[in-house]
């Protein structure tokens, strides 16, 4: 099988977009949330911050980047693979993920 580079950039940023889906968006919270524990502490300048701490095994991997990023480019390249209509949904979450890129670029220059 060969993939063209197009495809592989395609793939990553769904996979990127994937990832931080389950990761870090309060939209999949509830995914969380059985197996994570937030703590409110006040810093130094007396602002509330939130900490996460996962609890155990299940806790550890879905709030690790770099594991869920293994899985979720095992199902977007399984979804590449074995899904027929399944690139429809490859292409939204790579577009999504380029999207995330673009407005964090910005965000930090000033845009």
């Amino acid at each position: 099988m060969d993939i063209t580079w197009l495809h592989f950039i395609i793939l990553g940023l769904a996979s990127f977009r994937l990832t931080r889906l389950i990761v870090d968006d309060l939209i999949m919270e509830w995914l969380r949330r059985p197996f994570v524990t937030v703590r409110s502490v006040e810093n130094d300048k007396g602002e509330i911050e939130e900490w996460v701490e996962p609890n155990g095994w299940i806790g550890e991997g879905i709030t690790c980047q770099w594991c869920v990023g293994v899985w979720a480019s095992a199902i977007i390249f399984f979804i590449y693979i074995m899904v027929p209509y399944g690139w429809f949904l490859i292409l939204i979450l790579s577009i999504a993920g380029f999207q995330s890129l673009l407005y964090s670029w910005s965000d930090h220059h000033g845009g």
